[in-house]
């Protein structure tokens, strides 16, 4: 009876210990992964909005809460997409430029796609940053090459669409060959952010 008590106190005592251990260890981590991760966000909004010499979060105002861009967002087709942040581009001046958003799509192939994308007040849009992406290696992946990212680049659209057979209109998005699936999920993603634009450009903040 002893030796089952011993082990058994034994076993709580590790099992206490470890999870100490983890738990310290997660509080030390846990503030350089954060500070690394914003640190790439300022990265990817000064990448898609380079003429900007600050940003700032865009914030609603007191009759305009959050969950109104969500249902928004879910009004024209995008509830599969989030806008986690929007930042206002300020000039040296701090007139206002644009916005640079933080798009979230879970319609990847590999789960969640986060990127970036900055859209000038004329609804101009100055490209997408990615900022997290888990696609095929040599297939999906390919949505992180320039020659895919740049085709968001200086466009001033209502809504993108992908083709397989060649883009012919500013609107329109080569697919990339064998990631269709990657593909819908960024045109998704960009529209959604054009959507969020009009959103806070219509005189919803």
């Amino acid at each position: 009876m002893n030796k089952i008590v011993k082990d058994t106190l034994s076993i709580t005592v590790i099992t206490l210990v470890a999870g100490l251990a983890l738990g310290i260890v997660q509080d030390i981590t846990a503030g350089p992964i954060a500070r690394q991760a914003e640190l790439a966000k300022q990265e990817a909004y000064k990448a898609v909005f380079q003429d900007a010499a600050s940003f700032e979060e865009y914030l609603p105002d007191e009759t305009k809460q959050a969950v109104d861009l969500v249902t928004y967002l879910d009004e024209n087709g995008y509830g599969a997409q989030t806008i986690d942040k929007i930042m206002k581009a300020l000039d040296d001046s701090g007139e206002l430029l644009g916005y640079a958003f933080t798009v979230t799509t879970s319609e990847g192939y590999g789960g969640d796609i986060q990127f970036a994308m900055g859209v000038q007040n004329d609804g101009t849009l100055n490209g997408i940053s990615i900022l997290s992406i888990s696609e095929t290696a040599g297939l999906g992946m390919k949505a992180d090459t320039d020659e895919f990212k740049d085709q968001f680049k200086d466009k001033q659209v209502e809504q993108f669409q992908y083709t397989k057979s060649g883009a012919s209109a500013d609107d329109e998005i080569d697919a990339i060959s064998g990631a269709t699936i990657t593909t819908n999920a960024m045109t998704n993603g960009v529209n959604a952010g054009i959507c969020a634009f009009h959103y806070v450009e219509g005189g919803e903040s």
